[in-house]
């Protein structure tokens, strides 16, 4: 499958959490009872438990010490397709919900001292909105960890990707690669002065 790079705070954060983490071709059990954000590193980044530090450090998309709006709704996967269906207006309350959770100061964000106030010593957690566990990873990872690592591994053989969701994925990847050449194409052709519409053409 596709590697995945990381910038080196992400890394370090990851390295953090990697006693617990499963090898690859495994899901992390989880509890019932269990947190939003707990089940977001089990489900989705197949990390077992939660160091409150990394966690802010991994969901830290732009590094700069501090979640935006934009940040958080992208940690809770609000702007995945999965999420299309999510009303705009939940999406939208369930970010500020968040932020009006851990934000003291009123800046309209969340910066790491924040978070681990009210993480460590208010015991906050972030709430389940009933949106799912936060995909926002780009296609390759959310297909890798949420299909291929459950029912494939290192030793399965193109021709045994049959499953529903391997076709659909693999089809994506031949649209694409199909709208690039054409795009392609396109860009080398000459341009051809008659096809120019009369009142763009240069004399």
């Amino acid at each position: 499958m596709h590697s995945h790079l990381l910038n080196p705070i992400v890394s370090i954060a990851l390295l953090a959490l990697l006693p617990t983490a499963l090898s690859h071709g495994h899901q992390v059990p989880v509890s019932d009872d269990a947190d939003w954000a707990t089940r977001h590193m089990a489900e989705e980044h197949h990390i077992a438990n939660l160091d409150p530090s990394a966690f802010f450090t991994l969901h830290d998309y732009d590094s700069s010490g501090h979640w935006s709006a934009d940040e958080i709704r992208r940690t809770y996967g609000l702007d995945d397709e999965s999420a299309k269906d999510v009303p705009m207006e939940k999406k939208s309350n369930a970010v500020q919900e968040v932020i009006g959770m851990f934000d003291r100061d009123g800046d309209g964000g969340i910066s790491r001292e924040e978070w681990m106030d009210g993480w460590v010593k208010d015991g906050k957690r972030l709430p389940d909105f009933g949106t799912g566990p936060g995909h926002h990873g780009d296609d390759e990872y959310e297909y890798e960890i949420h299909h291929f690592e459950k029912f494939h591994d290192e030793n399965t053989r193109e021709e045994d990707l049959t499953h529903p969701e391997d076709i659909a994925h693999f089809r994506k990847h031949d649209e694409m690669d199909a709208q690039a050449e054409y795009q392609e194409h396109m860009d080398q052709m000459p341009i051809v002065e008659q096809n120019i519409p009369q009142k763009f053409r240069r004399y």
